[in-house]
C-alpha cells in the first residue's frame, strides 16, 4: 500500500509539484507562526511590569504611570473637561422636536386658521401636530460664567494633577532610599558577622591553647548573637519597607522588586545649592490657591451681574393636521411658524441674589487669608528644610571620615590581639566602632538625600520626570 501525505492541494501523481507545494505550505506556516507568536507574547505580558534591577528614576516613572492617586487626578481632570463642555454646550443652538395626537370625543379643536369641515359630521375629532423648535442664547449670566470659569477650572485641575505627581515623586524617592538604607545596613551586619565569627574562632583557639580564659570567646559569642539578631530585624524591616514602596509605586503585592544602588552617584547627587531664593510662585500649593482665588472672583462677578436679563432667539415651525377621520388625518397639513426674541428679567427674588453676592465676597476674602497663611507655612517649611539639609550634610561629611579611621583601628587592634598585645575587649570595641561608623555613614548619606528632596519640595523645584 502506497503512503500518500495529507498536505492540502497536493497532486500525488506529480511528485515535483507536490514537493514545491509542500515547501510553500511550510513557508506559509512558519510565516504565520512568526506573525502570531509576537502578538501572543505581547498579549500575555502585562503592560506595566518591573524587569531587572530598577533605578530611582525608573521607580518614579513607574509610579507616575500606575499610582492610583496620580491616575485619579488624571481622571478628575478629564471629568472636569467634560463638565466644561457640558456647561459651554448652552452657547450652541438648542433644537427640539415635538409630536402630538389628540382624539376629541366631544367638541372640536380650534386652530388659528379655519379648520376643514367634514361632509358627514360637523365635529373634527382628530388633531395631530409635528413641529421643530430652536433657540439660541444671545446673553445669559449662567453660560457667561461657565465660559469665564473654564480657563481657571482647567488650570486648577491640571495643577492638582501636578501636585499629585510631585507628592508621588517625593514619597517614592524617600521610600526608595529607605529600602536601600536597610539593605546597606544588612550588608554591614553581614560583614560584621563574618568578622565576629573570625574573632570567635581566634578567641576559642587562644582559649584552647591556654593563652586566654573562656571569657574572651564567650564575649565573642554574645557579640555574634547580638549581630545575628540585628540582622534578622533588618531583614524583616526590608520586607516591610519594600511592601510600602510597592504600594506607593502602584505595584502588585506579589511583584518582585530589586533596587539599584550606586554609591558614587548618590554621593554626587546629594549636593544642592543652598543659596537659592524662595519664590512662592514655584510652589504648586500656592498656585492652586491663586487659581481658586480667580474662580472666586468669577463667582463674585456672576452674582454681581445677575440682575441683567437673559436674551435668546427662538423659532418654531409646526404642521397641524385635523380631521374627523383618522385615516385621512395626514392628508392635509396646516403649517404654522414664527421667530422672535425671548427676554427674561429678574425683578425680585427675595434678596437671594444679594445674599449670594455677599456670600461670594466672603469666600473671596477667605481665599485671600488662605494665601497669606500659605505664604507663612511655605516660608516655615523652607527654613526647616534648609536647616535640616545643612545639618545632615555637615553630619555626612564628618561621618565619612570615621569609616576609614574605624577600619584602620580595627585592623591594627586585631593584629595586636593576635600578638597578645591587646585584650579581646579592645577587639570588641574596635568592631563595634567600625560597625557604628559604617551604619552612621549610610544613615547620614540617605538622610542627606531625603533632606535634599524636602528642600527641593519646599523651594518648589522638585522635578517631575516627563515621559
Amino acid at each position: 500500500m502506497q503512503f500518500k501525505p495529507t498536505f492540502p492541494l497536493i497532486l500525488y501523481n506529480e511528485p515535483g509539484r507536490a514537493y514545491l507545494m509542500r515547501k510553500k505550505y511550510y513557508q506559509l506556516l512558519i510565516g504565520i507562526l512568526f506573525l502570531v507568536i509576537p502578538f501572543e507574547l505581547v498579549a500575555q505580558t502585562a503592560p506595566d511590569t518591573t524587569v531587572g534591577v530598577l533605578t530611582l528614576r525608573q521607580c518614579v516613572a513607574f509610579a507616575l504611570k500606575n499610582q492610583p492617586a496620580v491616575r485619579q487626578a488624571a481622571i478628575d481632570e478629564a471629568v472636569n473637561e467634560k463638565n466644561i463642555n457640558i456647561s459651554l454646550a448652552a452657547w450652541l443652538p438648542q433644537v427640539t422636536s415635538s409630536a402630538l395626537y389628540d382624539y376629541y370625543f366631544k367638541g372640536s379643536p380650534i386652530i388659528g386658521s379655519p379648520a376643514p369641515t367634514s361632509s358627514s359630521s360637523g365635529n373634527l375629532d382628530n388633531l395631530s401636530s409635528l413641529g421643530l423648535q430652536a433657540s439660541q442664547v444671545i446673553y445669559n449670566n449662567d453660560v457667561l460664567q461657565a465660559a469665564k470659569a473654564a480657563k481657571y477650572s482647567r488650570q486648577y485641575y491640571k495643577q492638582n494633577a501636578t501636585s499629585s505627581q510631585i507628592n508621588v515623586v517625593s514619597d517614592v524617592s524617600k521610600a526608595f532610599f529607605d529600602v536601600l538604607l536597610s539593605q546597606k545596613q544588612l550588608d554591614i551586619l553581614n560583614e560584621d558577622i563574618v568578622r565576629l565569627q573570625r574573632s570567635l574562632k581566634d578567641a576559642y583557639s587562644r582559649y584552647q591553647a591556654g593563652a586566654s580564659d573562656k571569657t574572651d570567646y564567650k564575649q565573642a559569642t554574645i557579640s555574634l548573637n547580638n549581630s545575628i539578631a540585628s540582622r534578622k530585624q533588618t531583614e524583616e524591616a526590608i520586607k516591610s519597607k519594600t511592601a510600602y514602596l510597592r504600594q506607593i509605586m502602584g505595584l502588585g503585592a506579589n511583584a518582585q522588586l530589586a533596587l539599584s544602588y550606586d554609591s558614587s552617584r548618590y554621593e554626587s547627587e546629594a549636593v544642592i545649592d543652598t543659596n537659592q531664593k524662595l519664590d512662592f510662585n514655584n510652589r504648586i500649593e500656592y498656585q492652586l490657591l491663586q487659581t481658586q482665588k480667580s474662580l472666586d472672583v468669577v463667582n463674585v462677578n456672576y452674582y454681581k451681574w445677575g440682575f441683567l436679563p437673559s436674551v435668546s432667539a427662538v423659532g418654531s415651525y409646526t404642521w397641524f393636521y385635523i380631521s374627523n377621520s383618522f385615516g385621512s388625518l395626514y392628508d392635509k397639513a396646516i403649517p404654522n411658524g414664527y421667530v422672535g426674541l425671548t427676554l427674561s428679567l429678574p425683578i425680585f427674588q427675595g434678596n437671594k441674589r444679594l445674599e449670594n453676592l455677599s456670600k461670594a465676597k466672603l469666600q473671596s476674602d477667605r481665599a485671600d487669608l488662605d494665601i497669606v497663611n500659605a505664604k507663612n507655612t511655605i516660608n516655615t517649611e523652607y527654613i526647616q528644610a534648609l536647616a535640616g539639609y545643612k545639618s545632615s550634610y555637615t553630619n555626612w561629611q564628618l561621618l565619612k571620615q570615621n569609616v576609614s579611621l574605624a577600619s584602620d583601628v580595627y585592623k591594627v587592634v586585631t593584629l595586636q590581639y593576635r600578638e597578645g598585645v591587646k585584650t579581646y575587649l579592645d577587639v570588641i570595641v574596635a568592631q563595634s566602632d567600625l560597625r557604628t561608623a559604617e551604619l552612621n555613614y549610610y544613615n547620614s548619606l540617605f538622610q542627606v538625600l531625603s533632606s535634599k528632596i524636602d528642600l527641593q519640595k519646599a523651594l518648589g523645584t522638585l522635578a517631575v520626570p516627563q515621559n
